[in-house]
């Protein structure tokens, strides 16, 4: 089993699919109260995936390592993404919730021999592709610590220096990342993520980001092509909206992957939250007020859903809310977003309906999580077989 530690767990989208990939947690840290009494709730209520984690209900910048010390093999967490979100104010390190300093500590001080790390798609904006290349530097470099008095930019100029000289050494790593978008890879769901992973430099691994496994070109097919999507799911096949060009070129690309899943593929087999049959599922509950205006629409039941978000100002209703067959809209339900975000039906939410949205929309869907975490645990496991792995020498001082 390989030892991990994760921050900003959050709800434990992260930590479930790492989990589930063969990571064992020895720790797990949250800020937010209710997301750590929800863990907790599921504890006491015997969902097997968690009935060993050990949350801790605190600020990553008070937390000691020391007890960790060359046990854990992997760090992982989902910063705060406030700083960097388009919805947000956007303050990157100006915003005392950038919490990537943190991510940089618990790498130095733990030295796993790699590290996951998920965070918004505004991550990449132009306007902070300077601080984001200091992340990723700081990241390569953890020893090369920021000194009391010096400024970010100072302190990238000299991982610049470091970087680009012959007289690299200490601790290091090899660091990698991607936008994904986790349509791609079975979530139902359209929702673009940064994430960054990161090997010690004695780790040969040999990683590369697992290949996409769905596409929407192969959804467009089943849909516009064979017509199979509508057959499979004995539904009458609407209008196409696509021109016979756009027909034609579809035709011939006979797309490979697995088609994108929907909203009907992932909540299609739930009862009207307005029945007495809903009440078989936990957090099935129907809430009133849904409305419809421009630029606040649902999401589509035969396409993959809006992104579920948090909001920084409450729960934004144009992400959270499905259009139903019969052209009327509703919100989702607790449950149906924890389906979108592919928590397990077991997983429950205790808190008021915008709390648990709240918690769900920050999550990393548990799918995605467990794609990236086996891939990662698989070339670790290699590594280990083959005895590539050498320990970093004691002597690590820059």
């Amino acid at each position: 089993m390989l030892n991990s530690i994760e921050l900003f767990c959050g709800v434990g989208g992260l930590a479930l699919g790492l989990q589930r990939a063969g990571f064992d947690h020895k720790a797990l840290y949250e800020w937010n109260r209710c997301s750590c009494d929800n863990i907790k709730l599921n504890i006491v209520k015997g969902f097997a995936p968690v009935r060993h984690w050990k949350v801790y209900n605190m600020d990553v910048r008070d937390i000691d390592y020391g007890a960790f010390a060359d046990k854990i093999q992997l760090v992982s967490g989902g910063p705060p993404c406030q700083p960097f979100s388009m919805g947000g104010k956007a303050r990157a390190y100006k915003d005392s919730r950038d919490m990537f300093p943190e991510a940089v500590r618990a790498v130095r001080e733990l030295r796993p021999e790699a590290f996951v790390f998920e965070n918004v798609k505004g991550l990449l904006r132009k306007s902070f592709s300077t601080y984001f290349n200091y992340i990723l530097l700081q990241l390569s470099y953890p020893d090369l610590v920021r000194r009391p008095g010096m400024d970010w930019e100072e302190h990238l100029r000299q991982l610049e220096c470091y970087h680009t000289s012959n007289s690299v050494f200490g601790l290091k790593y090899k660091v990698v990342f991607r936008l994904l978008n986790v349509a791609d890879y079975g979530v139902p769901q359209s929702r673009h993520r940064v994430v960054l992973v990161g090997f010690r430099d004695d780790v040969d691994a040999g990683w590369a980001f697992p290949a996409p496994t769905h596409s929407r070109e192969k959804l467009l097919y089943e849909k516009w092509v064979t017509g199979s999507y509508w057959k499979k799911r004995n539904l009458a096949s609407p209008d196409c909206s696509l021109s016979k060009r756009q027909l034609d070129a579809l035709a011939c690309l006979q797309p490979k992957r697995a088609p994108w899943r929907t909203v009907r593929d992932a909540i299609g087999d739930l009862p009207d939250p307005r029945s007495a049959e809903a009440g078989q599922y936990a957090n099935h509950e129907f809430r009133s007020g849904a409305k419809r205006y421009a630029g606040h629409s649902g999401s589509l039941l035969d396409e993959p859903s809006k992104t579920i978000k948090a909001g920084v100002h409450g729960v934004p209703g144009g992400e959270n809310m499905v259009v139903l067959d019969d052209g009327s809209l509703r919100y989702y339900t607790v449950r149906e977003s924890a389906r979108i975000q592919t928590f397990d039906d077991h997983y429950v939410f205790g808190g008021a309906w915008s709390e648990n949205m709240r918690q769900i929309g920050n999550a990393v869907p548990v799918k995605l999580a467990g794609i990236i975490g086996k891939s990662v645990a698989a070339h670790l496991e290699g590594v280990r077989r083959c005895g590539k792995g050498n320990e970093i020498g004691a002597d690590r001082a820059i």
